[in-house]
């Protein structure tokens, strides 16, 4: 008979398909063991109980809603997981992909929260079409809270401030332990059987998921849901959130962020609108912008790498090599600094700053030359100008008649330089040093 001969990357892809297409997810609760966030922004840790113990994986993506006390994950903590069954090929080692991780404590309420909204959100509890619009002229404010805690001062403090002329009616109940669910209910039910008030702030102030229970209560969110008047929820702090936030008709982050809304007037309201609006476009555009980005990188990641199963496998892959390489980036580092400082001290001596300072020196000497040679070559000309000029001087017929000579031209202006030149009668010129005279010959003598 023949067999088919896997090869160890064959059998190790088989077992992780059988692994995750039959296990798929499951609820874990264990004691962390062996916990590295590594610089990737991905946890590695182990689970474990008295007998047992699994190596796990939680991705930055996953591991970035993670809300613990204690900040990141402590060796020793005891936590609830949901995870993926899975199995890292490279090195056949059976692991859980964590998709949630919460305290033990914590994370058993947390997973009672996801299953009775998932309840009430498919019988329709926290429907939009069923929300009631907050009035915008209110009167009276009912208020379902401790009469003695911080939320009901914060909330009367800012109704004060900003409205004086609002009626205020509390509806007192407890807030926090077993019987506060009943009287929560109860003070609902007994501001709708009474309409006295036009809107009903339900909350208190902040605190753990134990100490904000019951606001999740089933009873309560069903009396929140049946009010006929529209209810604001006010349960603790911005980042908190019950299911009572998710049936009411407006949520507010804190109680005197709902103090805020009941009391501020339509100029107010929409000067906030505008503002909110602002806000939300520009971070739709951030978003959107961001989203492009992401989207352009993860598809050209994809275009390089291996099918998306196989992105797990080389994510935690990156990550071992990642460990390796600071290893050797460390001696790598050393080296390149001593190198640095022979290449400083080469540099120093080749330096183009000394070859620099002595052309400039050359270049100021030669200048220097230069505007000597041309001063001397100027005064040399200068000095054959006026030599030329003494010596047309000394030729110049003006220089004669101012000796004391004169110029005799006849009429046709040529000058006579003999007696033979004219006759008797004739008219002349003669050329002086300062002007001109005419003049008739009388008589002529010949010089013998």
């Amino acid at each position: 008979m023949n067999h088919h001969i896997l090869q160890v990357s064959e059998l190790t892809k088989k077992v992780r398909f059988i692994l995750e297409s039959e296990l798929n997810t499951v609820w874990l609760c264990g004691e962390v063991s062996n916990f590295i966030a590594a610089s990737s922004g991905h946890w590695y840790l182990s689970l474990k109980d008295s007998k047992s113990q699994v190596k796990c994986a939680m991705f930055k993506g996953n591991n970035r809603k993670v809300r613990l006390s204690s900040g990141l994950p402590k060796n020793g903590q005891q936590v609830l997981v949901r995870a993926k069954v899975s199995l890292y090929e490279p090195r056949g080692d059976f692991q859980l992909i964590i998709e949630q991780l919460d305290d033990a404590g914590e994370g058993l309420l947390r997973q009672e929260f996801e299953q009775l909204k998932s309840k009430l959100l498919a019988e329709g509890l926290f429907n939009s079409l069923y929300k009631k619009e907050i009035p915008k002229h209110i009167n009276t404010v009912g208020i379902v809270t401790s009469p003695t805690g911080a939320a009901v001062k914060d909330i009367l403090t800012v109704l004060k401030r900003r409205n004086p002329l609002l009626n205020v009616i509390i509806y007192p109940a407890l807030v926090q332990g077993t019987q506060a669910k009943f009287e929560i209910e109860q003070a609902i039910n007994t501001a709708n059987h009474r309409l006295e008030c036009d809107v009903l702030i339900v909350g208190r102030g902040g605190g753990s998921l134990e100490d904000l229970w019951s606001f999740n209560e089933e009873n309560v969110v069903r009396a929140i849901y049946r009010s006929q008047i529209p209810v604001i929820s006010a349960v603790g702090h911005e980042i908190d959130t019950t299911l009572s936030d998710y049936a009411a008709d407006l949520r507010a982050a804190t109680p005197s962020a709902a103090a805020e809304l009941v009391s501020s007037d339509i100029v107010e309201k929409l000067q906030r609108f505008s503002l909110l609006n602002q806000r939300i476009r520009q971070v739709k555009q951030r978003n959107l912008i961001h989203q492009k980005t992401k989207l352009a990188h993860i598809k050209h990641r994809l275009s390089l790498l291996h099918p998306a199963q196989k992105l797990t496998v080389q994510q935690q892959r990156f990550d071992e090599l990642s460990f390796r390489l600071n290893n050797n980036l460390k001696q790598l580092k050393s080296r390149l600094a001593l190198q640095k400082e022979q290449f400083d001290q080469r540099l120093l001596l080749q330096s183009p700053l000394k070859r620099i300072h002595d052309k400039q020196q050359q270049i100021s000497q030669l200048k220097a030359r230069l505007i000597n040679a041309i001063h001397s070559t100027n005064k040399s000309k200068q000095n054959q100008f006026k030599y030329t000029i003494e010596q047309l001087n000394l030729v110049s017929p003006l220089a004669t008649i101012a000796r004391g000579y004169s110029v005799t031209k006849d009429n046709k202006d040529k000058v006579i330089t003999s007696i033979s030149q004219i006759q008797v009668g004739n008219d002349i010129s003669i050329q002086l040093i300062d002007g001109y005279i005419s003049a008739r010959v009388n008589s002529k003598t010949e010089i013998e």
